[in-house]
């Protein structure tokens, strides 16, 4: 089966009821970014992030997967296929997809404060202050905050260098290092990006560019998968 790298950002659940990370004005549902995706937000008033964190729980737990979600996990039939989403939202696994990297983090999971490498799956939705790993340590929101390192990177840059075509969908592309990834895609294989606005690596040569919403364009990149020469 051929190897199949899916990049998804904030426009693929955008059709879910998921807003998008920040509006045109740089807040996130009306909080600086940095109040609540920061080391130093966290510090400042570890509530406020929890609480923040909570009602994007909540949001998430009432949205269903799309029509785009669903096409990716259904085309696990004829490819294999690797999900990196700079989601954290839960919608790809909730579509039945089986392979998914999740750069950013995950919504439905904690951490540690103490050691990084403590990860606990969430029940419900609430993180509370006082709720503390099993070192007594606070929990703190799964999610890789400005100034962070990105753990799953390598992973991600490895599935990219193993591709044979590599599908973008609803991501500005200027969020790094995610937005490099296309960098380590071999030259020759397929490379298809699906947004409303085609960001601006639409330039490049040897990019087919589907200006659509994820739920329509993931229906013309599979008839363009399907009649992809892999090089056999």
């Amino acid at each position: 089966m051929k190897k199949i790298v899916v990049l998804t950002g904030a426009g693929i659940s955008a059709e879910s009821g998921i807003r998008t990370f920040r509006d045109d004005n740089g807040l996130w549902e009306g909080h600086d970014i940095m109040e609540v995706a920061s080391p130093v937000g966290w510090e400042k008033d570890k509530e406020k992030v929890l609480e923040f964190y909570n009602l994007r729980r909540k949001a998430c737990l009432a949205a269903k997967p799309n029509k785009a979600h669903l096409k990716l996990a259904e085309l696990e039939e004829n490819y294999e296929l690797t999900i990196i989403t700079q989601n954290v939202d839960n919608l790809h696994e909730a579509a039945g997809s089986s392979k998914v990297i999740h750069l950013h983090g995950e919504l439905f999971k904690s951490q540690s404060t103490l050691d990084p490498n403590l990860i606990y799956n969430m029940e419900g939705w609430e993180l509370k202050l006082g709720d503390s790993c099993e070192m007594g340590s606070q929990l703190r929101p799964y999610i890789v905050w400005f100034g962070e390192a990105v753990p799953k990177m390598s992973e991600a840059i490895e599935a990219v260098a193993k591709a044979e075509a590599l599908i973008i969908i609803g991501t500005s592309m200027l969020v790094y290092p995610a937005a490099g990834l296309i960098d380590y895609a071999p030259e020759e294989i397929l490379k298809i990006v699906i947004d409303l606005k085609i960001p601006h690596l639409s330039a490049r040569k040897g990019i087919t560019c589907i200006e659509e919403k994820a739920s329509t364009g993931v229906l013309k990149m599979e008839n363009i998968l399907k009649s992809w020469n892999f090089g056999d």
